[in-house]
């Protein structure tokens, strides 16, 4: 399973359900992490396949974190969730929360 560190705000705010998207640069290094968890084929098309991802709160491991089921697109983000205008992502779109702890 893939597990990607967030910062507390965008932590919180997912958990609470305002934010429904978190970011990740177009590389080399997400594409390949993408494609172990089947969200990307070889060629790095996204698939349009669900599968699940832990966001941590930090990176030791006694950090809170949550499990959530998602999926991938590739296109621009919102800025008041931390896209950066005019910028393409890969986009985690948080369909739901499957377990989770708050701070």
């Amino acid at each position: 399973m893939l597990t990607l560190p967030i910062k507390k705000k965008w932590y919180d705010m997912i958990l609470s359900g305002a934010k429904k998207e978190e970011y990740r640069d177009i590389s080399p290094y997400y594409q390949k992490r993408f494609q172990t968890i089947g969200l990307l084929n070889e060629e790095g098309s996204v698939t349009f396949r669900t599968a699940d991802v832990v966001f941590r709160n930090g990176y030791a491991k006694e950090s809170p974190e949550f499990r959530a089921r998602v999926t991938l697109r590739k296109k621009g983000g919102r800025c008041e969730w931390g896209a950066i205008h005019g910028q393409k992502y890969y986009v985690i779109v948080i369909l739901e929360i499957i377990d989770g702890q708050t701070q």
